[in-house]
Parts: structure tokens; sequence; C-alpha cells
């Protein structure tokens, strides 16, 4: 069995919470990309990344049943993991930081896969939301997925806070993500604020827009396994 890591991203204050993410440190041990993409499946974690170069910080990011250019939450726990100033994905080069608790990346929203973000009135209807169906009357996107839905609302517009929930709608078995750091990226950019997200069961998303296009999306990282 191939080794890998276990983190959990975007934690709540005290560490709880956080979307798990599984990371093979050792990416050589497995270069084939079918081959990553069906351990990817497997492992059954929302996205699980494979380091091609760990002192450069080259990585390859698989969704169970796709490969992604960019994500967001797996940047931020393999930012923290590796101690780098930089991360290298297909889709560019993304900077990192450590600051505190807190493992930040700076990415562009055009990197990420489409979705939909979709506003309701309050917090307490997106926390009432039903899971959709996966892909009822919905085209595949270019990423080969179903459409995704993230949904949200304002907690407090004044102060930036949000209550969001994520829908990955692949059909892949992995219905809702727990903290989608990609969505939090493009909802930064499309409202031109900081924001502090709140999403799933308590996962906490810290971001800022930054010159130029640029968005800083930062969480707390935890190690379940390593």
């Amino acid at each position: 069995m191939t080794e890998y890591d276990v983190l959990r991203v975007f934690c709540g204050p005290g560490g709880r919470h956080g979307n798990e993410l599984g990371v093979v440190r050792e990416g050589s041990v497995m270069p084939d990309t079918e081959e990553r993409q069906l351990f990817a499946g497997k492992l059954g974690f929302s996205e699980t990344v494979f380091v091609d170069d760990p002192e450069r910080g080259v990585i390859d990011i698989y969704t169970p049943s796709v490969r992604l250019p960019f994500a967001g939450y797996p940047c931020v726990g393999a930012a923290w993991l590796l101690d780098v100033p930089e991360l290298v994905t297909p889709a560019g080069v993304v900077g990192t930081r450590l600051d505190g608790e807190f493992s930040w990346i700076e990415a562009r929203p055009e990197w990420t896969a489409p979705l939909t973000l979709r506003q309701y009135a309050t917090a307490g209807e997106v926390e009432s939301l039903a899971l959709p169906a996966a892909g009822v009357g919905v085209p595949p996107t270019p990423f080969g997925q179903w459409e995704r839905i993230f949904a949200w609302a304002w907690e407090d517009e004044a102060a930036g806070r949000v209550r969001a929930r994520g829908f990955s709608g692949r059909g892949d078995g992995v219905e809702e993500d727990e903290a989608t750091g990609a969505a939090a990226l493009q909802l930064t950019a499309r409202l031109g604020r900081a924001l502090n997200i709140v999403q799933g069961a308590g996962s906490q998303i810290l971001t800022a827009p930054q010159p130029g296009g640029w968005v800083e999306v930062g969480g707390r990282v935890r190690l379940v396994r390593g």
C-alpha cells in the first residue's frame, strides 16, 4: 500500500472540522496519471495530492474522479506540510506563506474549476438546504464535472462574515465538500473584499483580495495521519 498522509484543512477554532486531504509525499512511487486517479478514487477524499518535488513544491491534484490543474484546499494543506515559498501546479505558480496558526496561498480565480455561486437571503436557508441531485439537467463542464454549487449567505455583511456550503455535483461519492478553497477564492473575487467564511459543519476559511486580480486564501491545517 502506498504511504500517504491525511490532513484536515480549513479547521475551525480549536482545530475541529476541516476537509480531509490525502497527500502522497513520494509522488515518484506512482508516476502514472491513471494509477494516481485510481488511487485517489480508492482513498475517497474530496481531493488527493501527489508531491512530485518537495523542495520546489511541485504537486499534482486529483478528486476521486478527475485531475485538477489547481484547487484551493489541497494547496493550503500542501503549503503547510511542505513549508515552501511557492507551489507549482499545472495552472500556475501559487504563492504560499505561514502566519501563526494559518497557512495561506495566493492564486488566481480563473485557475479554478467552474461553479455556480448561489446567494441565499439568510444563513438559516443555507444550513437547511437538501443535497441536490448530481448532474440533473446540467451539461458536463470542460473539467469533466457536473455543475458545482457554492451556496452562501451573509451572516454579518459589514464584518464580511459568510455562511456557506459546497456541493460538488461530480457523482463520485463526495456529495458535499466540508470546505472549498476555490469557491471561497471565486466569491472573494466577485465581491472584492476580505471574507471570513464558515462552511459545512464548522470549517473556517479566510480570504483577502490582492493587487492584480490575485486572491489570498488561508486556514488552519491539522495532521491526522502521517
